[in-house]
């Protein structure tokens, strides 16, 4: 029976699988449908109201009417939606808000995610993957076989009964079809259990036992928590001793590089496919459309308007976003959305670039509050990923986390940056490694180079190589022990980086 509804799927995925093929060839028609439906639904909501949507018809009108909005500007909406009013930011009553707690960096941002949100873009963002893996991947079983769920737990809103907020892989969890159920794995109360760490260990008594494992999805670096987990439980060497049927890993929440090869181990197969999700608290954005090309696609036809932020727009009082039409290749960008939730504008914080504009391919380069610039270097995440994954490489090491801040100057010494590693596999000499890292940040940011040239701005980058446990110790303190929350890599400030120094001291 199962293969036989596999093989129904296939077919139903084949047909969606026509319909992303021809908005890569012919998006704007695309986006400017999904533009009029946003703006005719929110016609008579407070907002659309106050920025007078039913005289807005073009991206033009709306680009000049209503300004680029962050979290703080929409949060009074946001808390009086939570309370259960209607019509304020989107029509009808919202009773859905993801915690968003990705980093230490602020305090929660409650996302608010519709019913029509819920099904128009992250229900069918999730369609649209399966569509892509069953084109990529001619034996796949996922409607036959299990797949891994690593959700986080809901909550009710107090002083509202009605609505729930958790972590956005709960609230997809909770609103799964029907017909995907019985093909994921744990049961949905493991899966949506509130204390993580009792969560860990009941699923590493269960997916122990689990032979017919043939996807997992999830945040690499809590994965590999689970699958240490498992491996001391089993006794086994690695995970497909456990899994042998194992076909696909989708990954997202922070690049994969540097952890590649710790999933070589843990997977030392060949036949392991590994697509790369763009799937965050404000929307299903983007999915690796070929699994040999780590680029995503831009996913056109999910319930979301784009605009992109330009970096030398960043920081300017009255900020000027891009349509899609006018995005370049290689240039950096911050994301801009406008949801059927009600974000109208909104910065999501993450930067991407376009490696492809026919059809429109991106790839993540970092966060716009996570870089180091204190001495005009401009080092993002994108530098510090690739270099880390290159240099592990070289030197037979691998990390667990990381988190970089930068060396301020002081009397008689210069500056640099003070990387802290928890290393996984460490290697045999640190010093060498700080110095190739340093190397191949040079070799990545010119600007990084220039201030590095003869010592004479910033001296090589410091390594601090951390006890094992320490970012968990952190992530705890602070209240963010789930498989949602996420270290911050870079920071232009030593606020984390004092923080964990004195916790371990």
């Amino acid at each position: 029976m199962r293969k036989l509804i596999n093989n129904g799927m296939r077919w139903y995925l084949a047909q969606r699988y026509k319909h992303i093929h021809a908005f890569t060839q012919n998006p704007h028609p695309i986006q400017k449908k999904w533009f009029e439906y946003l703006i005719t639904s929110a016609r008579f909501t407070e907002w659309g109201k106050q920025f007078g949507y039913q005289d807005i018809n073009t991206p033009a009108d709306f680009a000049e009417r209503v300004p680029i909005q962050d979290y703080e500007s929409l949060k009074p909406y946001i808390e009086r939606m939570m309370l259960g009013e209607r019509d304020v930011l989107w029509h009808g009553e919202t009773r859905w808000f993801s915690k968003s707690s990705g980093t230490t960096s602020t305090k929660s941002k409650f996302i608010p995610i519709s019913a029509q949100n819920i099904q128009q873009c992250h229900i069918k963002g999730t369609w649209d993957t399966m569509s892509i893996i069953y084109n990529q991947i001619p034996d796949a079983k996922q409607f036959q076989h299990k797949t891994l769920l690593m959700g986080g737990n809901l909550e009710t809103i107090p002083n509202n009964s009605r609505a729930m907020f958790g972590d956005v892989s709960a609230i997809m969890i909770k609103h799964m079809p029907q017909i995907a159920r019985p093909f994921f794995t744990p049961d949905f109360d493991t899966a949506l259990h509130p204390d993580f760490e009792e969560k860990l260990d009941i699923m590493t008594r269960m997916l122990s036992k689990e032979k017919d494992m043939v996807m997992i999805g999830g945040v690499p670096t809590w994965l590999i928590v689970l699958f240490r987990k498992m491996l001391d439980y089993t006794g086994k060497q690695n995970m497909l001793e456990i899994w042998p049927n194992l076909q696909v890993y989708t990954h997202g929440g922070v690049s994969f590089e540097p952890y590649r090869q710790q999933f070589k181990e843990f997977f030392p197969s060949e036949d392991l496919n590994y697509f790369e999700i763009y799937n965050a608290s404000e929307g299903f954005f983007a999915m690796q459309y070929d699994k040999a090309d780590k680029d995503m696609l831009l996913l056109m036809d999910s319930g979301v308007y784009y605009e992109f932020l330009p970096q030398s727009e960043w920081y300017k009082e009255d900020k000027k976003a891009v349509p899609l039409n006018e995005v370049v290749e290689g240039e950096n960008y911050a994301m801009v959305i406008s949801t059927s939730s009600g974000l109208w504008r909104y910065i999501t914080g993450d930067t991407i670039i376009f490696t492809s504009t026919y059809p429109h391919k991106i790839k993540i380069t970092g966060r716009i509050n996570q870089f180091v610039n204190a001495f005009g270097e401009e080092v993002i995440v994108e530098n510090t990923v690739d270099a880390l994954a290159v240099t592990c490489n070289l030197m037979n090491a691998s990390i667990k986390d990381y988190t970089v801040a930068p060396i301020y100057m002081k009397e008689g010494n210069k500056g640099g940056h003070h990387w802290l590693i928890e290393w996984e596999r460490p290697p045999t000499d640190v010093k060498a490694f700080a110095r190739i890292l340093d190397q191949e940040v040079q070799n990545l940011n010119s600007d990084y180079t220039a201030k590095r040239f003869n010592n004479l701005a910033l001296e090589e980058l410091k390594i601090t190589s951390l006890p094992p446990g320490t970012f968990h110790r952190w992530l705890r303190k602070n209240g963010k022990y789930n498989n949602q929350s996420k270290v911050p890599r870079l920071a232009n400030h030593t606020e984390y980086l004092d923080d964990i120094l004195n916790l371990i001291n």
